[in-house]
């Protein structure tokens, strides 16, 4: 049987093959076509359960087979798998975008009892009228046929940007004599040395755009001329910039086509542009509400960023006999600054980070936070470094992950949480449905059969990944449309992982994810010490970095005109806000995935957003912990209740209010990252 198809289990991940696709989204398309005819005929009942036992039964079937064809497509890429994810697209995005603007569901829908309805269903409604309407189901005529294929068209080209971006990154290889390598870390020299070797160049080192190799390089290279090498290749990567062979990948066209589609889009629905649009169903008011809330941040924080850049001049000129750095430089130079500054380097504190040890301390605060208990399970997975893990609250099963923590090849780059299936009281069965998430990171894998090492960014960047997850997997909510993540505002979605992120500062949590990779001796508390005292390190100029792309994602979906260059909008952004200038060959916009790929359109600024509720969330377990810093085991389940298990079943400003009884406000923010008044 095509594993596709099968229900009755978890996705059967080592099965699935790309010729099983077209099968099974045919088969698939078909069921919930016929049971959208049947919940839409006049003869069937405006009755939520009565429409959610055929329909959403149906769509669920498409939505799980088809979510785990993407998530193959995101993690193990194949020219195979590529052409059928491709071909599936069109048609899959084209029943979604019926199904979404169907009239005769939306009058169904319309003629439905609210009043029988629980408070779980009432808020799924509401969601679901509102996207009736961004859905364009009160269009007809050309209108309507014409919103149609702006979506398909929209699906096929932010496939096209992502792949872009994957094949021009994957593209890239530098191979690097042995002097040019100097100052690079031993495990990176390794990895990149045995790349080379594979590769049939001995004695060389292959050097890739993939962040467990970019990114220590760009730190702790000696050489300027290479950083400026790998550099260049990073900043210019699926754009006119890049080199001639990798010109092939630009995505210039595709994002102009992506911004005058959406703005279409915007106007067909009867808005004046698309941020507008993007911004109904989040928390923020309207485009100038967060322009706004960006410069006022932006202007809180430059005065600590152009301290942070006279600072690095300065330390360069003095230090380094750099006189005048350019942009790749800069990495470098704070890596040294921080060394000489705290006495202690990245690659110190990453020996005590080993990967097994890691996991083990971040399952042991969430299982005293939040009163529950993960184990290994068992699962087919797509790649023999994938993990399974179950989580039971008194012997209970409440919900699964997937962990999938190596960088590789045909995987794509970042960290991100995905679901599988959503918490569900099936109204087909009546049987209780757990949910099931994919945990995704780009970590670099262990060298010599030792175990992963990682940075404490890496650290951070696992711990907000869980954050996501929990608030997938812990959920109480029993509407599928509002359990979880599902129904949350897009710009409240960040709070539980930015909020986790804040455990990595704890010295009562790191105490227990900490094995030296050669002794076994846990972080000392002299070296956390140091750690500690640089944690809002440069935390100007890093705020400022994410304030430039907020604006500039805001503004390119509210004041630009697409028919024109977006790149002088970038320019006039940076000079607004930035305080290190970019040269003029660097085309960031052209791999910003988030914006162009990844539903963050109008909408990046949710990272900045979230993080005023998370700073103002975790300030209740400061005000709360022991006198040595463990977190209140009370506060823990006041949060879970409030924020994680409420799910998107009200909206996320009355979760807030009912964890810390008042609206959040920006001053906790400023204090964590050491830009308080």
């Amino acid at each position: 049987m095509n594993p596709l198809l099968r229900f009755d289990t978890l996705p059967l991940f080592d099965q699935i093959h790309p010729e099983h696709v077209p099968e099974a989204i045919d088969a698939l398309l078909e069921q919930a076509e016929g049971a959208l005819a049947t919940v839409t005929a006049d003869s069937f009942p405006a009755e939520w359960t009565a429409v959610a036992r055929v329909l959403d039964v149906a769509t669920e079937k498409l939505g799980m087979a088809w979510g785990a064809v993407n998530h193959l497509n995101s993690v193990a890429d194949s020219t195979e798998l590529r052409a059928a994810y491709n071909a599936a697209l069109p048609r899959v995005t084209e029943f979604w975008t019926r199904l979404g603007a169907d009239e005769r569901l939306y009058a169904k829908y319309k003629a439905m009892d609210v009043g029988q309805l629980n408070t779980e269903q009432r808020q799924a409604h509401k969601n679901a009228m509102r996207n009736f309407v961004l859905g364009g189901a009160d269009l007809s005529g050309t209108a309507r046929t014409r919103f149609a294929e702006i979506q398909e068209k929209q699906a096929a080209l932010s496939q096209k940007f992502s792949e872009n971006t994957l094949d021009a990154t994957d593209a890239f290889a530098y191979y690097a004599s042995e002097a040019e390598v100097d100052g690079i870390p031993e495990d990176v020299k390794h990895t990149a040395q045995a790349a080379a070797q594979a590769d049939g160049k001995p004695g060389y080192f292959k050097l890739s755009l993939k962040m467990p190799c970019y990114l220590p390089v760009m730190q702790f290279a000696k050489s300027s001329a290479l950083r400026e090498i790998m550099y260049r290749a990073y900043v210019t990567r699926s754009s006119d910039q890049a080199a001639p062979e990798s010109r092939k990948f630009d995505n210039s066209a595709l994002i102009r086509d992506i911004l005058a589609l959406r703005q279409e889009e915007a106007q067909l629905l009867g808005y004046d542009n698309f941020a507008q649009v993007s911004l109904v169903p989040k928390m923020a008011q309207s485009p100038e509400a967060v322009t706004t809330f960006l410069r006022d941040l932006a202007a809180r924080a430059k005065p600590f960023a152009e301290k942070d850049l006279a600072d690095l001049r300065a330390f360069a000129r003095d230090h380094l006999g750099i006189s005048d750095p350019q942009p790749w430089d800069l990495p470098f130079i704070s890596e040294k600054l921080k060394e000489a500054r705290y006495a202690f380097s990245e690659q110190e504190v990453k020996q005590y980070f080993t990967a097994p040890k890691v996991l083990a301390g971040l399952f042991k605060i969430v299982e005293t936070l939040f009163d529950v208990a993960i184990h290994p399970d068992q699962a087919p997975v797509w790649n023999p470094g994938v993990h399974f893990y179950r989580i039971e609250r008194a012997g209970q099963l409440i919900g699964q992950f997937y962990l999938d923590p190596s960088a590789r090849t045909g995987k794509r780059g970042g960290a991100w949480m995905d679901d599988v299936r959503g918490r569900w009281q099936r109204p087909d069965t009546g049987a209780l449905q757990t949910p099931v998430a994919h945990l995704v990171c780009n970590f670099a894998d262990g060298v010599d059969g030792r175990p992963a090492l990682l940075t404490h960014d890496d650290v951070t960047t696992l711990f907000h990944e869980f954050g996501h997850g929990l608030h997938h997997m812990l959920t109480q909510v029993s509407e599928h449309d509002v359990s979880g993540i599902s129904g949350v505002e897009w710009d409240a979605v960040e709070l539980p992982s930015q909020f986790m992120e804040n455990f990595c500062w704890e010295w009562s949590v790191l105490q227990h994810m900490t094995s030296h990779v050669e002794t076994g001796a846990p972080l000392p508390r002299e070296l956390f010490d140091k750690m500690l005292a640089a944690r809002n390190f440069q935390s100007g100029l890093q705020t400022l970095r994410q304030i430039e792309f907020s604006l500039f994602d805001m503004l390119l979906h509210s004041a630009h005109d697409p028919a024109q260059d977006f790149m002088p909008l970038l320019a006039a952004v940076r000079k607004e806000v930035a305080v290190v200038s970019s040269p003029a060959w660097s085309r960031t916009p052209h791999t910003f995935s988030h914006i162009f790929a990844g539903g963050y359109a109008a909408g990046y600024y949710s990272y900045k957003w979230a993080e005023v509720l998370s700073a103002d969330a975790y300030a209740a377990f400061e005000e709360t912990a022991a006198a040595d810093g463990t977190p209140s085991v009370e506060t823990g389940a006041r949060y879970r209740q409030s924020i994680l298990e409420a799910g998107g079943s009200r909206p996320a400003m009355e979760s807030f209010k009912a964890f810390r009884g008042r609206e959040p406000n920006l001053d906790a923010l400023l204090r964590h990252q050491g830009m308080s008044a």
